[in-house]
């Protein structure tokens, strides 16, 4: 019998439990996956937590990867028996298998295992859209990246050793350090020691960086804005520490005329032309060695709760993944 957790409330990590589900066949544009490696991202704990509210009860998580059991009609870019991985669309990625939109899904390429697949479909994304589309990264220039050893840190720091940008990252420890500086990040900033603004002042000549890209939130705001050039661009794309509170935006002319953005991947991988063409991006970056993401940590889906845990109390490092 498959099984899913599942949601009737929202709260801390003990509210989810995992239960039998019936799955049914897929109807037009759907596919039935069943998954063999299920992603998990920040933005599950605001579903769970109720942040972002999610109508109840409810299945969580939007990240996996799996083999196609069976195609409803209208469907043929994917068959019985492709291995496939998808991010986005509607929540529920933590179950055994599912039926879900077919338009999601990408094939995996040869090369690429289902864990590693399921550890880039969210967060490679993530960084493919900040990196190629919301600012476009150019060889030469110096950047900030909060949270520099997570799950998008760490594809962040390869993509940006690979594109010739020097990248400055704040961790939370000596250890996280070392673990950004080995996948590429040429600087690295211990914010629990140092303070990340007057350390990427030095870095930068007292110039400043075109773009911070943050996905802290309120512990880092506004002091990331500090760290700009004139006219440079703040990137809000995740509020792990809590969300922004509400500010004047005379702010933003205090400070060098400044930009800031609240992008989503929901919002760039929409249309499924963007979402193949940003997975190809990705793979091509990984089969050619320039990213390897792995999981750094791995639970039993029955422990998603445990996972949930240490994700919030910032223990992990790079990617977590659920197996059925």
């Amino acid at each position: 019998m498959p099984h899913a957790i599942r949601m009737h409330a929202p709260g801390a990590a003990d509210v989810m439990v995992l239960e039998e589900v019936d799955v049914g066949q897929p109807g037009p544009g759907e596919a039935r996956v069943r998954h063999t490696a299920i992603g998990l991202n920040y933005i599950d704990t605001y579903h769970r937590s109720g942040l972002y509210p999610l109508p109840l009860p409810s299945g969580i998580g939007q990240e996996a990867a799996g083999v196609v059991e069976a195609v409803g009609a209208g469907v043929n870019w994917v068959r019985k028996g492709d291995r496939v991985a998808y991010s986005g669309g509607p929540v529920g990625a933590y179950a055994t298998e599912r039926v879900m939109p077919a338009d999601r899904l990408v094939k995996i390429p040869d090369g690429i295992d289902d864990i590693t697949a399921a550890t880039l479909m969210l967060k490679g994304l993530t960084v493919q859209y900040l990196f190629r589309q919301t600012y476009v990264l150019k060889g030469g220039e110096t950047i900030l990246f909060h949270a520099a050893a997570g799950g998008v840190g760490l594809i962040a720091c390869q993509w940006a050793r690979a594109l010739g940008v020097e990248m400055i990252g704040t961790v939370g420890s000596d250890a996280k350090a070392e673990l950004a500086k080995a996948h590429g990040c040429a600087h690295t900033i211990v914010y629990t020691k140092d303070d990340f603004v007057a350390r990427t002042k030095e870095l930068t000549a007292g110039k400043g960086v075109p773009v911070v890209y943050d996905s802290i939130g309120k512990d880092t705001f506004p002091k990331s804005l500090d760290c700009l050039a004139p006219r440079g661009l703040f990137v809000s794309y995740g509020a792990a520490s809590g969300p922004i509170a509400a500010f004047n935006i005379g702010l933003l002319a205090q400070k060098g005329s400044l930009y800031v953005t609240r992008p989503t991947l929901f919002t760039y991988a929409a249309s499924r032309d963007n979402l193949v063409a940003m997975a190809d991006d990705v793979f091509k970056l990984v089969l050619a060695g320039k990213i390897k993401s792995e999981a750094r940590q791995q639970f039993p889906l029955r422990e998603a709760a445990a996972a949930h845990r240490a994700l919030e109390s910032r223990v992990t490092t790079g990617a977590t993944v659920l197996l059925p």
